[in-house]
């Protein structure tokens, strides 16, 4: 069965956060899917398709975390004033 790139950003980027009740959300979110793309070379899909598509495949109240590669990225991109 072929995964959709939303099914694989999860997969990749993301996984559950049980040390916490804080999960990605908003732009942060987003902006994750946005660093995964770049970095697996796929077109990211615009904002609505991707809420579209989480709302499809997170259920309410899953707290989720950033991880791996993708995480870095965005958050280098996210605080490179900082850096």
């Amino acid at each position: 069965m072929a995964h959709s790139q939303f099914d694989q950003f999860l997969s990749e980027a993301t996984c559950p956060n049980q040390e916490s009740d804080s999960t990605l959300e908003g732009d942060s979110f987003y902006g994750l899917y946005t660093s995964w793309c770049c970095l697996s070379g796929e077109v990211p899909r615009s904002e609505q398709a991707f809420w579209t598509a989480m709302t499809q495949r997170i259920t309410p109240g899953q707290c989720l975390k950033m991880k791996g590669p993708a995480a870095a990225d965005y958050i280098l991109y996210s605080y490179q004033a900082v850096v």
